[in-house]
């Protein structure tokens, strides 16, 4: 009975295994993540902390010639930064350890250019050690930014740099625990003090650093560490420095045409869809116009609606988002911008907070192998390891979604199982209305994450078609949501005259305040434009009177109107043009220079009266595909026309890559007349061209 016993065991055992049909999972295709790559996407969010001696000098690119001493907080608290950043949902901080004036937070062995000979903590402190400490308390990854260029260093431009620089690094990996991003910075060579010299030293990027040597000491000493940046990197830059991503948005890039200089910055934003390489893209901005803190940009900060549009234009269009937060000079993410990040975190609370598709019915064909382990039930089981796969031929199919009743919906994720490759080219999505199949959107690429944000439908049943693929589609989330509807802010615009005009979208009423207090309903209501000529502070809402909902705030902040203010000299250019500078308007610009009158140039103007003033700002060109920009500038001020005194004098930092408007800030002073001189252009061109002149007045 025994060996009876056995042997049935042993049939049953045998039986469904012979007649089980194997599965075999889809094959990889195409370049693919590694393990770190995928743990750093998964990341998604975390934040850029710009804090050095340029808070303390008010600059955005320090020349190299600042004195340590400079560096002096008076409230340093890196474990605010931290609260701060794990408070907002962000997994990291990326701090700037040394940037291009070669001024190190840490006491490094190398250089007495650190925080070891300025008197916080009495030359004792360690900024990168507590932070590490910090991140390491609120359970955060450590990153760290450190400048290839080095505006200070002697030997900046020879091959005893690069030693130096290798060295830093060693320091940076080995004295702080992980270090889960390196961050090299793009800007490479030109002008600085370099040990005295003052001369502008040009180099080769690719070739002066020799990256693939440097790579290798860094991954033989931190093989955790992701880098990012400029040489055979493992993240690259989305090409902008206003944190958004192209809507095609490939994680493969041509690594090695970009390494032979044969790839334009601008083709970050999508990537390659034929690229050898797995170099997914991290979108950078700052919450503030500057990468620095500058106390004239407090009342500048992003507003609640552009950072919740860039938030859905990087994480949601495959890529990461690095937000920088400038550290004030109390040595404090200031109140502002924490405010902001709060009402962030809120509204993308409020975003997704209710998944839609958990409970409903799916069903696709095509189902691989028409075995569960591949079924369209897994995009909804909150599992991120299992996924929806066709069978190897199929690259075009559908997953529908079925309701139990009819369901409102304006928000829709998708994810590819990325470990086997980015696959999906194009897609459709289709919601069934009363009925009938609407197409609600047409896109193109997935990857790791993509988020749509549609126009509300209440459907009964939403599908998914994946109309082009590289290969069979493995997907493996597929979320939908009902966010609450977003009022956009107002728009306010102050022409040269001093005439207000405010707009809201849909023909939503405004209410605005001038005093600097917050608006409600009880405050005016806008109807027509007016004038206002004085200095002011405007503060207005949009209200969706039917749905009984609000906007944030628009803050809008004024010096007095331009109306007295006129051209009295330029020294070339189409003077029929050149009013456009004073007129009010940021959009319309004023050409000069050119093959027949070389830089310098300059451009005079009478403010129709004497006004105290502590600082200008510039407004390069912000429309068309050349810009024009200026980089080094001169600004005078007169009383009469007569006698001219130098205010400011130096370089528009970063202006190439974050063309915004400049300020540049001096000691208070009484004017009438300014005298602006564009030294030199970008990148050596001889056109430049201003979008708008304004005055700093004094408070």
């Amino acid at each position: 009975m025994k060996n009876i016993f056995l042997i049935l065991s042993f049939f049953c055992v045998l039986t469904p295994i012979s007649s089980q049909k194997l599965v075999k999972s889809p094959e990889p295709f195409g370049p693919l993540p590694t393990q770190k790559q995928v743990d750093w996407q998964e990341m998604e969010f975390y934040a850029f902390v710009h804090f050095s001696l340029n808070t303390f000098t008010n600059k955005e690119w320090g020349y190299g010639d600042e004195s340590p001493q400079l560096f002096n907080p008076t409230a340093l608290d890196v474990r605010q930064w931290a609260r701060v950043v794990k408070e907002a949902g962000m997994k990291g901080i990326i701090l700037v350890a040394k940037h291009h004036d070669g001024f190190c937070l840490w006491p490094s062995a190398y250089t007495e250019r650190s925080v070891k000979n300025s008197p916080w903590k009495n030359g004792k402190g360690d900024l990168v050690k507590e932070l590490a400490a910090a991140c390491k308390e609120y359970n955060l990854k450590l990153g760290l930014y450190l400048s290839p260029w080095d505006r200070n260093h002697p030997e900046y431009g020879k091959p005893e740099y690069i030693t130096y620089f290798r060295n830093q690094l060693k320091e940076l990996l080995t004295n702080y625990g992980d270090v889960f991003e390196m961050w090299f910075d793009g800007a490479n060579g030109g002008d600085g003090y370099y040990g005295g010299a003052n001369e502008t030293r040009k180099i080769n990027t690719l070739e002066y650093y020799n990256w693939e040597e440097t790579y290798k000491l860094i991954y033989k000493i931190a093989p955790k560490t992701l880098v990012w940046g400029v040489g055979p990197s493992e993240a690259r830059w989305i090409g902008n420095e206003e944190g958004r991503a192209g809507k095609t948005n490939w994680s493969l890039l041509r690594q090695k045409d970009e390494l032979a200089g044969k790839v334009h910055y601008t083709e970050f934003m999508s990537g390659h869809e034929d690229g050898e390489k797995w170099v997914p893209g991290e979108a950078d901005v700052s919450i503030r116009p500057g990468w620095f803190y500058h106390a004239v940009e407090d009342d500048k900060v992003r507003s609640l609606d552009e950072m919740i549009d860039i938030y859905y234009e990087s994480i949601g269009r495959n890529a990461n988002l690095l937000l920088n937060l400038p550290v004030d000079r109390r040595g404090l993410v200031h109140e502002n911008d924490e405010a902001r990040l709060k009402e962030l975190v809120a509204a993308i609370k409020a975003d997704f907070k209710t998944e839609l598709l958990s409970k409903s019915k799916t069903s696709a064909g095509n189902v691989r192998d028409n075995n569960t382990e591949f079924a369209s039930k897994n995009v909804i089981d909150g599992d991120k390891n299992t996924y929806w796969a066709t069978d190897d031929d199929i690259k075009a199919t559908s997953i529908l979604f079925e309701f139990d009743q009819p369901t409102a919906i304006n928000r829709i994720l998708l994810q590819e199982y990325i470990k086997l490759g980015q696959r999906v080219k194009a897609f459709t999505v289709e919601a069934k209305v009363d009925g009938k199949w609407v197409t609600v959107a047409s896109e193109t690429t997935i990857g790791y994450k993509r988020i749509l944000r549609i126009n509300r439908v209440t459907a009964s049943a939403l599908k998914i078609n994946i109309t082009d693929s590289k290969a069979s589609p493995v997907i493996s989330t597929i979320q939908a949501y009902n966010a609450p509807t977003l009022l956009r802010i107002p728009e306010i615009e102050r022409d040269k005259d001093g005439k207000i005009t405010m707009k809201a979208e849909d023909g939503n009423s405004i209410y605005y305040t001038l005093d600097g207090t917050n608006p409600t309903v009880k405050s005016r209501l806008y109807k027509d434009p007016f004038n206002y000529n004085k200095a002011v502070q405007i503060k207005a809402i949009a209200l969706d009177i039917k749905e009984n909902i609000s906007s944030a705030i628009k803050t809008a902040k004024y010096g007095a109107s331009k109306e007295k203010w006129k051209i009295i000299s330029a020294s070339s250019g189409d003077l029929n043009t050149v009013n456009r500078i004073i007129d009010g308007n940021p959009n319309t610009d004023w050409a000069f220079g050119g093959d027949t009158h070389k830089l310098p140039q300059e451009v005079s103007i009478d403010m129709g009266a004497i006004i105290k003033i502590n600082g200008f700002t510039y407004v390069p060109q912000q429309t068309g595909n050349t810009l024009n920009l200026i980089s080094n500038y001169e600004f005078y001020t007169s009383t009469d026309n007569l006698k001219w005194t130098l205010q400011s004098k130096g370089e528009f930092s970063n202006i190439k890559n974050n063309p915004i408007e400049q300020i540049k800030m001096f000691g208070t002073v009484k004017a009438r007349y300014l005298r602006f001189v564009a030294k030199s252009a970008e990148g050596k061109g001889q056109t430049a061209s201003i979008g708008e002149i304004n005055i700093i007045e004094k408070q």
